[in-house]
């Protein structure tokens, strides 16, 4: 087999296969000759039918099978002697490849495009000014968040009117001789200004009539309140009349130990000063959280605009239409493909830094990033203090799926790189609302 390359741009190669008789002819004997004995042909002996037949029946697929291979090895030799750092996987080339001539004895040319990886030289140093947003705390933003917090401890109690945006009724709504009893009505799930004025002030025992269809837009909840399906709504009439019997409100629970202990553990917060100081460390720890993540996005956008590594956009494209082989129309492709070619760039970056660095992925990496996001997850259902021995079991689980393992990897990897980054470029820190810093971040 000969194999020429010809450059076709800084970052493609156009590699020509030609394979003779030689290299094939014996591949092909091969081929047949497995396939004699485990043929069963009528007439014959199992494994005992002449090869000429065989060849008759099998010729053109045994040479196919045989040219492939050969292909395959070539190219992977090719590639591996002389250490090609490649993009993606060889494609045929479209434009010089020549209509191949399958005739037994005859030589055949295989071009194939091959995209080279771009090198990748990210010097940083101080010299290197990323922005970094650090959120400002008021104190209504406080109030907001205690609040909020404590609202994760709270329980719900019977109040006299409704009087807040969260409250809700327990009420039965009547139209003539149909009744729906012991249904919930969520102020917030009002939109209507105007009728949900009607609701304020109300009591157990008041009586008042509302336009469901004006009071309640979204079908779903429309449905919930009546107690019907989405399809039978519209033959229900309109007007309503709500008969209140109770009205419930969220209450906080009284600040004192039993709420530091389950918030904070045993013994961890034993004054109401103590307390106040842990909610602000909270809730400069989440906004840091935002913080760091907003300036993950900034450094990546940063470092991506000074590496200005340039691609073979085409090649990429048709490697990725062939790779995904047919779940994305070319038209697809290049809808998304300056997405693709950010993320693509983004991760040879962090290669890079990887290898520059010298940086290593340790188990005990992974299971710290799967314990963190389990501790999150089990927060965000009202269980801040999950045993150690929960959160292990749990973060066991998410590596040992593959597409959450993978996920956590990434992320892991991710952090390292963002956190070199950030030891060695300046910080240009600027001070921001919590609102505004939230806009940044989503």
């Amino acid at each position: 087999m000969k194999v020429t390359q010809k450059q076709a741009d800084d970052l493609t190669l156009m590699v020509t296969l030609t394979i003779g008789n030689e290299d094939y002819a014996p591949k092909v004997k091969k081929i047949l000759s497995d396939y004699r004995k485990s043929a069963d042909i009528k007439g014959f002996r199992k494994g005992m039918a002449p090869i000429s037949f065989i060849e008759k029946m099998h010729g053109q697929s045994a040479m196919v099978d045989a040219v492939n291979n050969l292909i395959s090895e070539g190219l992977n030799n090719y590639i591996s002697e002389n250490k090609l750092n490649i993009i993606g996987e060889p494609l045929a080339n479209e434009t010089e490849q020549k209509p191949v001539n399958w005739n037994k004895g005859e030589d055949m040319e295989f071009i194939f495009d091959i995209a080279l990886a771009p090198k990748v030289d990210i010097p940083l140093s101080a010299e290197d000014k990323i922005i970094y947003y650090e959120a400002e705390l008021s104190k209504d933003e406080i109030a907001k968040y205690k609040s909020n917090v404590l609202r994760q401890f709270g329980q719900l109690g019977v109040v006299d009117a409704i009087g807040e945006e969260e409250d809700f009724i327990i009420a039965d709504l009547i139209q003539g001789e149909t009744r729906v009893e012991g249904t919930y009505v969520a102020l917030r799930s009002i939109e209507d200004k105007k009728i949900k004025k009607q609701f304020i002030g109300k009591k157990a025992g008041d009586e008042f009539e509302v336009d469901v269809n004006k009071a309640f837009v979204n079908e779903a909840d429309r449905a919930a309140l009546l107690k019907v399906t989405k399809e039978e709504l519209a033959s229900v009439e309109p007007m309503w009349k709500i008969v209140v019997k109770e009205v419930k409100r969220f209450i906080e629970p009284e600040i004192n130990q039993e709420l530091f202990n389950k918030m904070f553990g045993e013994g961890v917060v034993t004054t109401v000063e103590e307390f106040e100081s842990k909610i602000v460390e909270r809730m400069r720890a989440e906004y840091a959280q935002e913080s760091d993540y907003r300036f993950m996005l900034d450094a990546r956008d940063y470092l991506i605009e000074k590496a200005a590594i340039a691609v073979p956009e085409n090649f990429l494209k048709r490697w990725l239409f062939t790779a995904n082989e047919g779940k994305f129309t070319m038209e697809d492709i290049e809808k998304d493909f300056n997405l693709f070619l950010k993320d693509f760039r983004w991760q040879m970056i962090r290669q890079y830094f990887v290898k520059e660095q010298k940086m290593e992925i340790k188990r005990e990496d992974l299971v710290a990033q799967a314990k963190s996001i389990a501790a999150y997850q089990f927060a965000m259902y009202g269980l801040p203090n999950v045993p150690e021995e929960q959160l292990n079991q749990y973060a066991d689980s998410l590596l040992s799926n593959e597409k959450e393992g993978r996920r956590i990897f990434d992320k892991v990897e991710e952090d390292k790189v963002i956190g070199y980054v950030r030891s060695v470029v300046k910080l240009d820190k600027k001070s921001i609302s919590v609102d505004k810093l939230r806009e940044l971040t989503n």
